[in-house]
Formats: structure tokens, C-alpha cells, sequence
């Protein structure tokens, strides 16, 4: 699976994941940051699911209906576990995610908005 994990999201976890099998690109390697609207797009471009700690991601898509193909959201993950977590969530959900769903994970549960209802 293609991701695309945002600079707040531990370095660490790209490494886990491209061992996992997934093709991952991390946004903390960039020269700079290019803000929250244009990572999203580069993600849409590239057919990649975003990966964040950011909230402002959920609304970017959801209020203002920018198209994207998944966000997993990480709310209070240590970072060590992060990458463990996606990978999980991508092999449970990365159908669902790549048509559009937003999942957020904390410690205690996982929420899934599905794709249907990211248009609104």
C-alpha cells in the first residue's frame, strides 16, 4: 500500500513500514513543510493513504471536501508504536481507506467515517 506519513508522525515509523512491504514516502524529509492543503493533495496525487497525528486533515476533507484516498488519524500513539498501528489498520482497513475513509485510532478504539460519507 502507498502511504504518505505527514512530518508529525515519528520518522522511525516509515522504516516499519517499508519492511511491512508498503511503499512509503515521509514529509519530515522534505526541505519543508507545505502545509496541510498540499500534503493532502500530493497524497490524492499519488494514489497515497495520509498518515497524521493532525486533525486538521479530517476537516480539510470532510468540511471542505478535499478528495483523498484515506487518513489514518494517531491520537495519543507513542511513537514507537505508530508504525506497528498502521500497518494493522492498513491490512484491516486499507480497501475502505483507499476509497476514501477516515480512520482514527487511539489507545482505546479505532472510528472509521466511511468513504460514503466524506462528500457531505
Amino acid at each position: 500500500m502507498k502511504l504518505l506519513l505527514d512530518s508529525c508522525v515519528w520518522g522511525g515509523a516509515k522504516e516499519i513500514l517499508v519492511a511491512e512491504g508498503h511503499d512509503v514516502e515521509w514529509v519530515g524529509h522534505r526541505s519543508e513543510d507545505p502545509g496541510d492543503k498540499a500534503i493532502l493533495r500530493d497524497a490524492y496525487d499519488y494514489a497515497q493513504i495520509l498518515i497524521t497525528l493532525d486533525k486538521d486533515f479530517g476537516d480539510l476533507a470532510v468540511l471542505w471536501g478535499a478528495p483523498h484516498h484515506g487518513i489514518i488519524r494517531l491520537v495519543n500513539i507513542p511513537a514507537q508504536q505508530q508504525g506497528r498501528i498502521v500497518h494493522q489498520v492498513v491490512l484491516l482497513h486499507g480497501q475502505e481507506l483507499f476509497l476514501g475513509a477516515i480512520v482514527t485510532v487511539d489507545s482505546k478504539r479505532i472510528r472509521i467515517r466511511p468513504p460514503e460519507q466524506n462528500d457531505e
